[in-house]
């Protein structure tokens, strides 16, 4: 597995595998072709079907457009074999003569692959790649998940996710005093201020549900309207986890170095899922994106509170069982409905799964590879029409 620098991305919404990765694709290519004249862009599969909404063609336009006119063309009928987030750019020279096609995909979190046979710069960093070694790592060793990050990415990660953390807190900072209707066709209105303020006033046991549904708005809002968040492990779920750690770091009075430690476990249990099955919306559907995230703040969550190596993974476990066959239906290709109110209702899950777990002694009968297993064979399974194109499901109600 790579380094969590890959996974927990900081950047800008709403999406990262169809913001995101296509604009780091436009600026690779317009380094390897500063002389071109201008360029042909054509998106495939879901990049095509809800790129509009995702504002692929202004992401990529931003980048290219300075350098050479630049051109668009939508193929959504169209998917690639590798991936459903295909696209191919090619240059134009003086006389407008194509030259050096180049098809990269967009396979969620804001990373890119070429296909089957393409070899990433990024070196491997963790030797351990499933759930089963790692916890067999753990009790030989007595340590726990986070002091594996450690061991593998070094001590300098501590600064990184130090960075992520700070980046998440101004995300709910700024979300939950940020009013108005979010950019698109729905006009939907930011909820986060509304549902903070609301909050406040409820008894402690009420309170605190309610406060994290409004951070978990705040930060979904921020990314919707093309704010700075961090993938967590997308875009799309960046509001899960940090709405967990918000209110827990605010609620009990954890440390900063201790919710550093839980964002690097969180970051464990996600680039699992990445390296083993997928966190992209358009491979595996929603429960790629914010069942992964789910699984993320249970682990998190769950670490904080004294949880054991067993129970933590029980929790993770939870977290993405409870999202299986979830799918992603974007209303009109925007990361507003029901997303936003997914990350919401994820955060408090993921509470809940911490709880659970908590109360067990951390054995149960399906193991997280298991899990992790069922869920990509789940989403392959899962026609395309419920994977991120905005054909079917809620999709469908157009406004």
């Amino acid at each position: 597995m790579k380094s969590l620098r890959e996974l927990y991305r900081i950047g800008t919404g709403p999406s990262s595998s169809h913001t995101m990765g296509p604009q780091t694709a436009a600026t690779q290519y317009l380094q390897r072709h500063p002389e071109a004249h201008g360029f042909e862009v054509t998106l495939y599969g879901s990049l095509a079907a809800t790129g509009k909404g995702h504002m692929t063609d202004v992401a990529i336009e931003r980048v290219l457009q300075p350098a050479a006119p630049t051109r668009i063309i939508w193929e959504p009928q169209t998917f690639l074999p590798f991936h459903p987030n295909g696209m191919k750019f090619i240059c134009l020279d003086e006389a407008g003569q194509p030259y050096d096609p180049w098809t990269v995909y967009s396979v969620g979190g804001g990373a890119l692959s070429e296909g089957e046979d393409s070899v990433s710069e990024e070196p491997e960093l963790y030797d351990l790649n499933t759930m089963e070694e790692i916890i067999h790592w753990c009790q030989e060793s007595g340590r726990t998940f986070w002091e594996y990050v450690e061991q593998c990415e070094g001590p300098e990660i501590w600064d990184y996710l130090h960075e992520v953390w700070t980046v998440m807190c101004e995300a709910v900072e700024r979300g939950i005093d940020h009013e108005g209707v979010l950019p698109g066709p729905l006009g939907l209105q930011r909820k986060a201020p509304v549902y903070y303020t609301k909050a406040k006033g409820y008894k402690a046991n009420l309170q605190s549900d309610g406060m994290v549904y409004a951070y978990a708005l705040a930060v979904s809002e921020e990314n919707a309207s093309g704010g700075r968040i961090v993938t967590a492990p997308t875009c799309g779920s960046c509001g899960v986890l940090p709405a967990v750690l918000y209110h827990l770091g605010n609620n009990h009075a954890f440390s900063e170095q201790r919710i550093l430690h839980a964002l690097a476990t969180a970051g464990l249990i996600g680039n699992l899922v990445k390296h083993n099955a997928s966190i992209s919306g358009a491979d595996v559907g929603c429960q790629g994106e914010v069942g992964v995230a789910c699984a993320m703040a249970s682990a998190a969550a769950c670490q904080l509170f004294g949880g054991s190596v067993a129970q933590i993974e029980y929790a993770a476990e939870m977290g993405l069982e409870h999202h299986l066959g979830m799918t992603c239906d974007p209303v009109c290709g925007l990361v507003q409905i029901p997303c936003i109110e997914r990350n919401a209702f994820a955060a408090a899950r993921a509470l809940d799964s911490n709880f659970y777990a908590s109360l067990s002694d951390g054995q149960h009968r399906v193991s997280f590879d298991r899990i992790v297993r069922v869920m990509k064979q789940t989403g392959h399974d899962l026609p395309s029409l419920y994977k991120e194109t905005s054909e079917g499901g809620l999709a469908k109600i157009k406004q």
